[in-house]
């Protein structure tokens, strides 16, 4: 029987320990890259860890024995070397060209591939895992250089890293890598919902959520844990009560949800917060970034955050911390807000906002600007470095 032609032609493997069920920015980033991968010509070929609940793809997806992390739901870690079926479909699948999200389980497996099949393989870097990783094992620090060690050696023996922005260099060199970086944004899937009405559709938007537009209305998308600065957002918001009328919405989950639910009732801020969990369809996403005001993001711990840009693309601006790597696509005032760590600061800035509702208006109009780019336009250029790889590939053998 005369195969198929997607049965024939190479794969582009992209690696990552995270996906739907999961949702965070580096699965969003894994998704739109198999997404377009697929709509140039490209067969995508997903590996990740396997996960109890079932979702269907349009592409291949090659899961592989997984166990729940502690302390970190929905999320689960991966285990290759308990799943013999694993290397067999890997060691049989023509791949093209292999790209790790992820150092851990599924960057060793791509970096396998590389060795087993002689292709090239990319890595992007997207989180500060030191932190993760001393948070993870405070009770066992010595594990968290040898993790790290293991780290450095995935990068070094990866053909090209990729970083989401300039600043992200300053973390990949803090962690002992010494070569080459190429900068490749991460694109939004948002940009098409506004088109070119966004008061429009915030108008709308507000209207389907109920929205009341007396208050200023807040938001925060992502995990709900303390390495995001969450506890400065319900901190200032207890500094705001009875200042300014406001409603702040946290989309999410995280292993610090019950405790910030616990912080909110003992604040008393219950009546004006809610916690709307986990939301997964992207045009009601979409509603609620464009139906706030702000979007709240004291964090220290991301390097690119998407939600960021997704609020961008929706016209709201985000205040982040001055000196953050995420703050370095931020000007002042002219595509967001820069403030420092402390409830305090962001209470006053967040009220002197509210006021002032000319200084919203031009940020918005900035951030959408500045900070939007489609996934269309940036995995254009990212196919044209995977050729640019294989055909330095190619020359070498």
């Amino acid at each position: 029987m005369k195969k198929a032609k997607d049965d024939i032609q190479p794969r582009y493997g992209i690696f990552n320990d995270s996906f739907p069920p999961i949702m965070d920015g580096v699965t969003l980033t894994v998704e739109n890259y198999a997404r377009w991968l697929g709509a140039s010509g490209r067969t995508p070929c997903v590996v990740t860890p396997w996960n109890p609940l079932k979702v269907d793809f349009d592409y291949e997806v090659m899961r592989y024995f997984s166990m729940p992390i502690r302390g970190r739901y929905p999320y689960r870690y991966g285990y290759p070397r308990l799943d013999p079926f694993i290397w067999r479909r890997l060691a049989v699948t023509d791949f093209r060209i292999v790209h790790a999200h992820c150092p851990f389980s599924s960057g060793r497996l791509a970096l396998w591939v590389k060795r087993r099949r002689g292709v090239p393989l990319v890595a992007t870097f997207h989180s500060k895992y030191r932190d993760d990783l001393e948070r993870g094992f405070h009770h066992m620090p010595w594990m968290v250089s040898i993790i790290m060690g293991r780290i450095l050696s995935f990068l070094n023996a990866c053909d090209e890293v990729w970083i989401p922005q300039a600043h992200v260099e300053e973390t990949v060199r803090e962690y002992g890598y010494k070569g080459p970086l190429t900068v490749m944004e991460n694109g939004n899937d948002f940009t098409e919902f506004a088109g070119y009405d966004p008061e429009g559709y915030r108008r709308d938007a507000r209207r389907r959520l109920g929205i009341d537009d007396g208050r200023i209305n807040l938001l925060f998308v992502g995990q709900h844990i303390w390495e995001k600065g969450i506890d400065v957002i319900v901190d200032a918001l207890r500094l705001l009560k009875g200042r300014i009328p406001f409603r702040m919405n946290f989309i999410g989950n995280g292993y610090a949800l019950e405790d910030i639910k616990k912080r909110v009732a003992d604040y008393g801020l219950a009546d004006c917060v809610t916690f709307h969990g986990v939301i997964t369809d992207r045009r009601e996403l979409a509603d609620w970034y464009a139906a706030s005001d702000l979007f709240l993001f004291p964090s220290f711990y991301d390097n690119a955050p998407l939600v960021v840009r997704e609020a961008a693309a929706m016209g709201t601006p985000a205040i982040l911390l001055r000196g953050s790597t995420a703050s370095e696509v931020i000007s002042d005032g002219k595509n967001g807000f820069l403030t420092d760590k402390s409830p305090a600061d962001f209470a006053d800035l967040t009220e002197s906002l509210s006021r002032d509702r000319k200084r919203l208006a031009v940020a918005s109009r900035g951030a959408r600007e500045t900070l939007t780019r489609s996934w269309k336009d940036v995995m254009e250029e990212a196919c044209d470095r995977y050729d640019t790889i294989l055909k330095t590939h190619g020359s070498r053998n």
